[in-house]
């Protein structure tokens, strides 16, 4: 099998959409020998952070001179980057090898109905993995569910939550929770971040009913959150130094203390790591597109309306001078609340359409951006008529959205683009001298902004639904 075969052989998967349940995974994983059993195995749910805990864990891990295996989604820039073999990417040949053992073991997994995009790519990890000695597995969509949660884990944790993919997993925190909860299973210590109440109590209700310890902060372990200090963990044994952490911005001390939390749980049921080791992962691990730094460029993978709040939050500490947002969101995201959060910090906005057949037209973010503003009393008119269209009198004949202003220093103005190309070069127009550009709002536009940057050229694939 080539490498085309294989990304034809997904993309027709993609078309199958996606089927949460676990029956297919178990009866897949039995016909190949258990491969997600090869292992020791951490896994990380939540709705932001979780990427960035797993990246943490992993480089601990390796900082302790094991063999790990990270499998973690989307990826940004190479479908490969998926799955990693002590912290690198398998090759495109092993993608191929490992998909094509699938395909003799499980003859019905590329069959139709057969397996989902997400279940395959899955399964290959599982396979990849049989060589290491430690995995960390990063959950799909929710957990209870999710493609990964057949793994018996050592230990597991929950990163933040917040509301995402209502329409599988609710409409409530709590009901959400109850997904991510599903990840918990009895015997294995479980970690979460700070969580909102809601949650916090589903969660704790879960690990109550199954009789295993949850450690949460404040009470079961401490971290330094400021700033200003370097960072530091405390747990019921350990006791982390790491000063600088690799990943920039305010809430990865919280995604670095679950990492520690959950590192050290882990060790309490036998994995052989110690705190010198999560010192030297914290200070190393490698996370791209979040919070990453091209020059004047800031690259964010922040999607949701509680990610870019904590993007917000971190920006002051890392910015100085106006900041020039290029933003492009998908259509299950709520891209009105996230421009609500980014506007007031705006001195010009410059929309685009990701490479997503669910990415938002440009037109319509720019109406968002109004209507956020003629809902702060700040303007008269709204921008988009009863069906959702962008009103004519909104737009110029340039294509550029009106400027209407936001702050006492002056205006923003919005601009709309045929692609993240165009846009990311007017915004770095705008941001010449002393300006920072800030590309944000899907992981999608951010892997794009960031291929263009690094002059590398981005691999087509499915866009699954997750």
């Amino acid at each position: 099998m080539t490498f085309a075969e294989l990304k034809t052989l997904l993309f027709a998967r993609s078309n199958f959409g996606m089927k949460l349940g676990l029956e297919r995974m178990q009866e897949a994983c039995a016909l190949l020998g258990e491969p997600q059993r090869s292992a020791p195995v951490l896994h990380v749910a939540g709705t932001n952070g979780k990427g960035s805990t797993c990246a943490f864990a992993e480089a601990s891990l390796r900082a302790a001179g094991l063999r790990t295996g990270l499998y973690t989604s989307p990826h940004l820039n190479h479908f490969c980057e998926r799955i990693r073999l002590g912290g690198e990417p398998i090759t495109e040949e092993r993608a191929c090898e490992l998909l094509e053992e699938l395909r003799k073991r499980v003859p019905w997994a590329l069959g139709d109905p057969g397996l989902t995009f997400f279940e395959i790519v899955t399964l290959m990890a599982f396979l990849a993995f049989r060589e290491v000695e430690v995995m960390v597995v990063e959950v799909g969509l929710g957990g209870r569910l999710d493609a990964t949660n057949v793994v018996e884990p050592l230990a597991c944790a929950v990163a933040t939550l917040g509301l995402e993919h209502t329409q599988y997993l609710g409409s409530t925190l709590a009901e959400i929770a109850f997904e991510k909860a599903g990840i918990f299973k009895r015997g294995v210590p479980a970690a979460s971040a700070g969580q909102p109440f809601p949650a916090a109590q589903v969660l704790q209700r879960r690990a109550s009913a199954l009789g295993i310890s949850l450690w949460r902060p404040g009470r079961d372990y401490r971290f330094e959150s400021r700033d200003v200090r370097p960072f530091c963990y405390q747990g019921p044994r350990w006791a982390v130094r790491a000063g600088d952490l690799a990943l920039q911005g305010h809430h990865q001390r919280t995604n670095a203390a679950l990492a520690c939390a959950l590192l050290e749980a882990a060790a309490q049921t036998g994995l052989r790591v110690e705190p010198i080791h999560a010192e030297a992962g914290l200070r190393t691990a490698r996370w791209p597109a979040r919070l990453e730094r091209f020059g004047n460029v800031l690259v964010d993978g922040a999607h949701n309306p509680p990610a870019v709040n904590a993007l917000v939050r971190a920006l002051p500490a890392l910015v100085t001078g106006k900041i020039h947002l290029v933003f492009g969101a998908l259509q299950d995201k709520d891209a009105a609340a996230m421009l609500r959060e980014l506007l007031p910090l705006c001195a010009s906005m410059h929309f685009c359409a990701p490479d997503s057949p669910r990415a938002l037209r440009p037109e319509v973010l720019a109406a968002f951006c109004l209507d956020a503003v003629h809902a702060a009393g700040q303007v008269r008119a709204t921008p988009v008529n009863p069906v959702g269209d962008v009103r004519p009198d909104a737009v110029n004949a340039a294509g550029e959205v009106r400027a209407f202003p936001v702050n006492p220093d002056g205006e923003v103005r919005a601009f709309t683009y045929d692609s993240p190309t165009e846009a990311l070069a007017a915004a770095r127009q705008w941001a010449a001298g002393e300006g920072t550009v800030l590309c944000c709002g899907s992981l999608y536009l951010a892997a794009e902004v960031r291929a263009l940057l690094l002059g590398e050229r981005r691999l087509p694939m499915p866009s699954e639904r997750l």
